[in-house]
This record gives structure tokens, sequence and C-alpha cells, in this order.
């Protein structure tokens, strides 16, 4: 089955402080458009809403504006920016670096169907 979609029409959108997922569902395929604004830190602006410590969401992604930062659980961290494709575990936090919006897409499916959806 063929099926194209969007990103200017999302099937759906969740809004966070300071950010906002828009999220595609395909069959075979769940991908997200996540923006977060200068400021915006998961453990402040998702962690409520998820009721847990650290990201607990793999993210398959690729970052097309701004730049952030992310630490694992145990303490690694990897700063992505325009360009850059990264895959990061369950188990993190991030935050933006600077004062420009950060713009991800992100492939792993789980993101578009359970980010930022209270427990």
């Amino acid at each position: 089955m063929l099926e194209v979609k969007t990103t200017e029409k999302p099937d759906e959108r969740r809004d966070f402080p300071r950010g906002h997922l828009e999220a595609l569902h395909l069959t075979g395929l769940d991908f997200a458009v996540a923006t977060f604004e200068p400021g915006w830190r998961w453990s402040e602006s998702v962690g409520p809403i998820a009721g847990t410590d650290s990201c607990r969401i793999h993210h398959n992604g690729y970052v097309v504006r701004g730049r952030m930062r992310l630490r694992m659980d145990d303490g690694q961290e990897a700063e992505v920016g325009p360009g850059d494709v990264f895959v990061c575990p369950p188990g993190h936090d991030a935050w933006v670096v600077g004062d420009e919006t950060v713009v991800a897409y992100d492939f792993a499916g789980a993101m578009a169907e359970e980010y930022a959806r209270a427990r």
C-alpha cells in the first residue's frame, strides 16, 4: 500500500511547555516532528507529563535546526545540531543549547506514539 502524508498536515499535535510534537501515522511508520523552544528541557517540560525521572523513549533522530544537548543517565553526553543523525536510547535528559529553536525529526516510532502523553 502506497501512503504519502505531508508534515504540513500532521495527524495529531501534542503541546507541552516550550514546545510541541506533530505526529504522522502511516502503515509501518510513526514519524514525529519535534519543536523545542529556547529554554526547553525534557526534565522540566515533558518529565512532569511522563511521570519519570528521565526520558524513556528511544529516538532515531535527525536535527533540522538548532542545537540540543543529550545526557544519558550514566553521565555520557553529546550535542547534536543541524544535519546530525543520532540514536539515543531510553534513560536521558535533553535541553536546547542557545537561543535558536530546535526542530528534529524522529523516525523511531515511539516518540510519535507515546511522547508527552500523560501516563
